[in-house]
């Protein structure tokens, strides 16, 4: 469902990875654009995550059982990320050619009817595989599919309305992510303190990035009447208002730390999220609102700070 500036700030050996690989195989780096990297790489991290503290209480940790429990819950949901990004770019088409005219649809390099056959195959897949794994596990992607759909079909397309199209973002990524895949990992209730500090960490982490994306596309969004945060407040409130919601997650963390929040070892904890915090104000000072490249760099920095929250707060588990 997260929307993203048409370029990303690679190095030069990724763009030359990625160079060789539109050319010897168009279809499948045509393919990674369409799944959305950024959104792909923070699934990916949330299971992984997830299970590492699901798991850390037992320190019965093997590779063996890692990947025996972790890849069917992986590629379901990986499968329903893909069906998510599909869905919306198959209904943005237009608006894409505008604010991201890199992306496969909006490019011709994928058709129409190519992109639906992608959708319905990624849905089944993430239904099936959820099926055959757990009740828990399915309710998590069955509930997402839906407000995935939701957020990008008609009638309701909720994406239209900032308040709705938030909602979605972040109760997906912040609550139902975090909280079905514990529990599919753990077997069921109870859940610990921990579990729900990182989810009101990653739900008011979501809400920042799910209004700051729409910085660099207002364009698009004003051409074709979606309704936006930034059309609303401005460009520069809206960044503002990311900014020190972030700023309150982190310092939420470190609270939690200082106080001793079970299950985490308290040094870890706040040492880290002090350093995010840090990273988070000193490239805030480097953003030209008025310049798409800026603000694109700064959004993929959000994301990787993102990212990073799921290596973190695993380990604080697992140190404890």
């Amino acid at each position: 469902m997260s929307r993203i500036v048409s370029k990303s700030p690679l190095s030069s050996p990724q763009l030359r990875r990625n160079g060789l690989v539109q050319r010897y195989a168009p279809g499948l780096y045509a393919f990674w654009k369409f799944a959305r990297p950024h959104t792909i790489i923070g699934t990916s991290l949330s299971v992984l995550g997830l299970y590492l503290i699901a798991t850390a209480s037992s320190r019965q940790v093997s590779i063996e059982g890692a990947l025996v429990s972790l890849l069917p819950p992986l590629l379901a949901c990986l499968c329903g990320n893909v069906y998510i990004v599909g869905l919306n770019q198959l209904e943005d088409v237009a608006i894409d050619r505008i604010n991201k005219p890199h992306l496969p649809l909006a490019s011709g390099e994928f058709s129409p009817r190519q992109g639906s056959l992608i959708v319905a195959i990624a849905g089944g897949l993430a239904l099936l595989l959820a099926l055959w794994q757990s009740p828990f596990l399915l309710a998590t992607v069955g509930v997402s599919l839906l407000i995935g759909t939701a957020y990008s079909l008609p009638p309701l397309r909720l994406k239209r309305f900032p308040v709705w199209a938030s909602l979605c973002i972040f109760t997906v990524r912040g609550v139902i992510v975090n909280l079905g895949l514990f529990l599919h990992f753990q077997g069921g209730l109870p859940i610990p303190p921990s579990v729900w500090a990182l989810t009101l960490f990653v739900l008011l982490f979501t809400f920042a990035i799910a209004i700051f994306k729409d910085i660099p596309d207002t364009e698009g969004d004003r051409q074709y009447n979606i309704t936006t945060f930034t059309l609303r407040l401005g460009q520069r409130a809206v960044f503002r208002l990311a900014l020190w919601v972030i700023t309150s997650c982190y310092l939420g963390m470190v609270l939690a730390g200082l106080i001793g929040l079970p299950g985490t070892n308290a040094l870890f904890l706040v040492v880290t999220h002090l350093i995010a915090l840090g990273l988070l104000w000193q490239r805030s000072t480097q953003v030209k609102l008025d310049t798409q490249s800026s603000v694109g760099h700064y959004y993929q920095f959000i994301w990787k700070l993102f990212f990073l929250e799921y290596l973190m707060f695993p380990i604080a588990c697992l140190l404890s």
